[in-house]
């Protein structure tokens, strides 16, 4: 599928889910192509749910497990 930047400005929802089912959408500006849209590819994708802490969290012994931790950071908002 072709779509302009102004498509993806006004139909951009429309552009996502052409996307996501599997189909590639190419971005034209003036006529001229500038962008793909394609599908992420799941399950063998790492980034899609990455519970590993980074930067000056990843030393940090007092947070193992991300999940637990964030679970106690909320309960109280309960």
């Amino acid at each position: 599928m072709k779509a302009t930047t102004k498509d993806l400005r006004f139909n951009t929802r429309e552009i996502l889910e052409t996307a996501s089912r599997g189909e590639e959408v190419i971005i034209t500006f003036r006529g001229k192509p500038k962008v793909r849209i394609v599908p992420i590819e799941t399950g063998s994708n790492k980034e899609t749910k990455q519970t590993n802490l980074f930067g000056i969290w990843k030393d940090n012994d007092q947070v193992k497990d991300v999940e637990q931790y964030v679970r106690d950071l909320r309960k109280d908002r309960e």
